[in-house]
């Protein structure tokens, strides 16, 4: 048995009882879990520093003294525990907030202890919150000196599972490696061509550095390694998927596709939109099912290409369907596409929940012996009772708002596997296109329609409103309509932000003369269409609403974003709710309204929406700032396993290079049978315990 197999309870000091917990906080169930769990920051020990010399701001500390006097305070969850540190120089007062009872029995006055702590100011008096303390007499040479801290959860503390526990357990996993062959799951020749520590001296480093160069070596070994099988599982999964799902394939463009696309095509195709539809077509014909994730900026025409890929199913005698997160956005699809494709003799049915009766069945039946050629709907689409007669394409919409189950239904709905093409109008970072889109093919429209003149986008401060309806008058009397978005819906006491509901009267108020509209999330879903509706046709000047008007609302005359609060949204967000306007030939405006006071972090957000309409650009900006937990709620949560050492943002070039080493890899050992590569492949099989499913990710 390879020892790093070897179960956690057996390691001197664990037992059962500490390996179930973890196990249960950390995935710790083996040496190998255990050893690869590793440290968060290390200290360096070799300094003692002087009480006297020490202020609130230093990082962590090393003092060497005794304790003169302990003191504890309060009852129940009040308690405290206060002990006075002296080294001579001066003093530290040292206080414990939690587990008072044992920490006050390990206490002793006159005993020499080296402690290791965070200082801070309180009242005046040098303080140091739950340190950690040492008998002097105990600390060995090699302790004193670069030492490794491991996270804990707050259960594990709790119950007794410190960081200098845990690294004692680990130095006594590491003398179980000792005279014991050890297979490193990388591949010698990897670890030759990036100079890379081997497995034995990278966990000996990592855990017991002896400087930081030291340290960081093993850190370029373990970062390089989480993203070589992060890389290699999502091309093993994609290559797997290719080769195993058999597709429909649709040989001809016929008379459909070319007659729209000679007679009927509104504006003439970009060449980003041709050369999207060249890759989505040699899909269709490779006798493969297609799994394409499509994105493009907002107003970038993925619709049209979506609307000609589908003609070129139809022409090869299938059905299609598209799915919508919403029904203003399926409706909007619904007559934008019915009435494209009306002089072709077509049948394009919608189906909502609000499609009721006599209307719903005659939809369905037609779904049913293939009358209809093109469905277009919401998640009413993957109902058990919506049956098709050949389903060959599903297009899916700002396909992110769907859940997995409903997205994977879609596939049930025919004899084999429907061809998927997902749109976005969310710029996904080349980080996250390698990653969590990593096993999709990837097609980008990165061109506008010709025409089309940029966003312009300003910043203003709460003090600029006079200014801003100035500017909003003047945009009004040239018979341009405008957005304006706010936060919440209504106002909330304990959230200083600007609200729809009162935004709607001071407007209505303000522009007495004109319409204002007013939309959000709680209205029932045919008010809230009757209010789009009017706005479409011009009868409402002036629209308030939340940020349901995010995705798919489409009124070319509308020329003015106005977005309250701005400083509450996301980069991503904001760049969508800016899409809304900008789709005529006039020149649009989007204006950022913050509070006059503005964090930095909030001012380099406004400075690089004014500075840019590049959603790609924005995209990238945005993961750099949120990090890569928050983008979607997919970055981290959409990765096949937990990244504990490498970071998707900071790490990108790294994460490129293991792209093309794992692809090197596959494409020399594709049945996974070639002894040179027999620890890697087993070493993927054991971490896939913990991973997901990754063909929920498409």
């Amino acid at each position: 048995m390879d020892i790093l197999d070897t179960d956690i309870k057996y390691i001197k000091g664990v037992g059962p009882v500490r390996s179930a917990l973890l196990a249960e906080e950390l995935h710790v169930f083996s040496l190998r879990d255990l050893l690869y769990l590793l440290p968060y920051k290390y200290i360096d020990r070799s300094m003692v520093h002087k009480i006297s010399d020490v202020y609130e701001g230093m990082p962590y500390v090393q003092l060497r003294g005794h304790i003169v006097n302990v003191l504890t305070e309060g009852e129940g969850w009040k308690r405290r525990l206060t002990a006075i540190f002296t080294d001579g120089t001066g003093y530290a007062e040292l206080v414990w907030f939690n587990g008072v009872a044992q920490q006050q029995k390990k206490l002793a006055l006159g005993v020499d202890y080296l402690l290791l702590g965070k200082p801070t100011d309180f009242g005046g008096r040098l303080s140091i919150a739950h340190p950690e303390l040492e008998k002097a007499s105990e600390v060995t040479v090699e302790q004193g000196r670069f030492e490794p801290h491991y996270h804990l959860t707050e259960k594990l503390k709790k119950r007794g599972i410190s960081s200098h526990w845990l690294r004692d357990t680990v130095q006594r996993g590491l003398q179980l490696l000792q005279d014991r062959p050890l297979s490193d799951p990388l591949p010698p020749h990897l670890l030759q061509r990036h100079a890379l520590l081997g497995l034995r001296e990278a966990l000996h480093k990592a855990h017991s550095p002896a400087s930081a160069d030291e340290s960081a070596l093993a850190t370029a070994r373990f970062k390089y390694e989480e993203l070589f099988f992060l890389q290699l599982d999502i091309l093993r999964y994609a290559r797997a998927r290719t080769t195993a799902s058999a597709g429909y394939v649709f040989p001809h463009v016929g008379r459909h596709f070319h007659l729209y696309y000679k007679e009927h095509l509104p504006f003439s195709l970009t060449e980003a939109q041709k050369r999207v539809i060249r890759e989505i077509r040699a899909d269709l014909c490779s006798g493969r099912q297609m799994n394409r994730l499509l994105q493009g900026d907002v107003g970038s025409g993925k619709t049209m290409v979506a609307l000609l890929i589908a003609l070129l199913a139809i022409d090869n005698g299938y059905q299609c369907c598209l799915m919508a997160p919403t029904e203003i956005l399926a409706r909007q699809h619904f007559e934008v596409i019915q009435a494209s494709l009306a002089p072709l003799g077509l049948q394009v049915a919608l189906l909502t929940s609000n499609v009721r009766g006599v209307e719903r069945e005659r939809t369905l039946l037609g779904v049913g012996d293939g009358r209809i050629h093109l469905l277009i709907g919401t998640h009413a689409l993957i109902e058990p009772e919506v049956v098709f007669c050949r389903l060959g394409l599903a297009i899916i919409d700002e396909q992110h708002r769907f859940g997995v189950k409903q997205r994977a239904a879609l596939w049930q709905k025919s004899v084999k596997p429907p061809h998927v093409l997902v749109m976005t109008a969310t710029p996904i970072p080349r980080t996250l296109a390698m990653t969590v889109y990593g096993d999709l093919d990837v097609s980008v429209i990165d061109q506008l329609p010709p025409g089309r003149k940029p966003v312009c986008t300003v910043h203003y401060r709460q003090a600029d409103r006079a200014r801003l309806y100035e500017g909003l008058r003047y945009q009004l009397q040239l018979g341009r309509q405008v957005y304006v978005v706010y936060p919440l819906i209504k106002e909330n006491p304990k959230q200083q932000l600007r609200d729809a509901e009162t935004g709607f009267r001071q407007l209505s108020d303000h522009f007495p003369d004109l319409r204002v509209g007013l939309v959000h999330g709680q209205m029932k879903p045919a008010l809230k269409d009757e209010v789009m509706q009017a706005f479409k046709k011009g009868e409402i000047h002036l629209l308030v609403s939340t940020t349901v008007i995010e995705v798919g609302v489409n009124v070319p005359n509308a020329s003015v974003m106005v977005i309250e609060n701005a400083e509450r949204f996301g980069l991503a967000q904001l760049h969508q709710l800016r899409g809304r306007v900008g789709r005529g030939a006039d020149q649009s405006y989007c204006v950022l309204v913050t509070a006059d006071n503005l964090s930095a972090d909030t001012q380099k957000r406004m400075a690089i929406m004014t500075g840019t309409t590049d959603g790609f650009e924005i995209a990238e900006e945005d993961m750099k700032l949120r990090g890569p937990g928050d983008l979607e709620g997919t970055a981290q949560s959409g990765l096949p396993f937990e990244l504990r050492v490498a970071n998707i943002v900071k790490d990108r070039d790294l994460m490129e290079q293991a792209r093309n080493d794992a692809a090197e890899v596959l494409e020399t050992d594709p049945a996974e049978s070639l002894p040179a590569y027999a620890h890697m492949w087993a070493h993927l099989r054991k971490m896939k315990r913990f991973m997901q499913d990754f063909s929920a990710i498409s």
